[in-house]
Formats: C-alpha cells, structure tokens, sequence
C-alpha cells in the first residue's frame, strides 16, 4: 500500500491506517493524524527530510520515517 511518504507536494489524501506500535503510534496520533484524517503535502525539504503538512488546518512537518508508518488511502 502506498504511504505518505510517496506522496507529491500539493497532493491532498486521506490516511487509512497508522502502523508501528508503542510510543511512536501514540505520538503520531497525538498529532492529530489518525484514520480518516486528510493531510495536505506542503513541501519536502531538498533532501527529503522531514515533511511539512497541513492537518487539521496546522502546520505539522515530521520525518520521513514517520510518514512510511501512515498508510493512506
């Protein structure tokens, strides 16, 4: 399934799952992204690390590992 993490600047999407566990779920859902949750793609940093978001009408950017545990839709 495709990630976020694969996902082009400007694109809109909607997250259909969260994998991991522990720790790094919970901080992820803390955030704000959780199932059902459209995500903006702002920009990539020139290295591809991290990303910068819009969710929830935020600004969010988290790393690139992060955004291959959210699986979208």
């Amino acid at each position: 399934m495709k990630t976020l993490k694969d996902v082009k600047i400007g694109e809109t999407v909607k997250v259909a799952r969260l994998n991991g566990g522990g720790a790094v779920k919970r901080r992820i859902m803390d955030m704000g992204i959780t199932k059902g949750t459209e995500v903006y793609v702002r920009k990539v940093a020139p290295l591809g690390d991290p990303v910068e978001l819009t969710v929830r009408g935020y600004e969010l950017s988290i790393r690139k590992a992060d955004a291959e545990m959210i699986e979208i839709a």
